[in-house]
């Protein structure tokens, strides 16, 4: 069952942008979120929660969409996430996040996959720019952003190549391609 999770739950960069995602539907993937491991209990962790056209519209133009894919800059409109959750570590409660961040992201997009909704985890985020057009106090550091919709595109995992790239890739098709190492080449004792 996890395991057809984790393979369902690929990095999602187009979406039907018309299907909505209720905002009940976020809280209850940021409260997979909150029940999740945090290093020494800190919960530093808020999140920002936008299913709305026009909050959507100000949080798009602050990404980066896909670094290996030199000759497309993102989703084009129609193929938008219909949906956000922003991770902010507070810095109130503490100045280091450590892997906090990295846990709820994972838990979340589990918790979508399971609804039968996609989404990609965005850590290139023009941060000042976001902040400025959210009015995101400045006691709040932005860690991630996840996009989040029904995936209108295919992605399918790959077996690494002999030449060793790991490189994703669209097909002719607009498939898009993952290459992953084999179980053997990453276990060492």
């Amino acid at each position: 069952m996890i395991r057809d999770l984790i393979i369902r739950n690929r990095s999602y960069r187009r979406f039907y942008q018309e299907a909505a995602i209720e905002r009940e539907t976020l809280r209850e993937l940021v409260d997979l979120a909150r029940l999740s491991a945090s290093a020494a209990n800190m919960q530093p962790l808020k999140y920002i929660l936008s299913c709305d056209p026009q909050k959507n519209a100000l949080i798009f133009p602050h990404l980066a969409w896909a670094g290996y894919l030199k000759d497309w800059s993102g989703p084009g409109e129609g193929e938008r996430p219909s949906a956000y959750i922003i991770i902010l570590g507070d810095t109130e409660v503490t100045q280091s996040f450590g892997c906090d961040h990295g846990i709820v992201a994972q838990s979340i997009l589990l918790g979508a996959t399971e609804k039968d909704l996609g989404g990609c985890i965005i850590a290139a985020v023009r941060r000042q720019e976001l902040q400025k057009a959210l009015e995101i106090p400045p006691r709040y550091e932005i860690l991630l952003v996840l996009a989040l919709g029904k995936p209108k595109e295919t992605v399918v995992i790959e077996m690494v190549g002999t030449n060793g790239d790991i490189k994703y890739w669209r097909d002719s098709e607009g498939i898009h391609h993952v290459p992953k190492r084999l179980l053997d080449d990453i276990i060492i004792g």
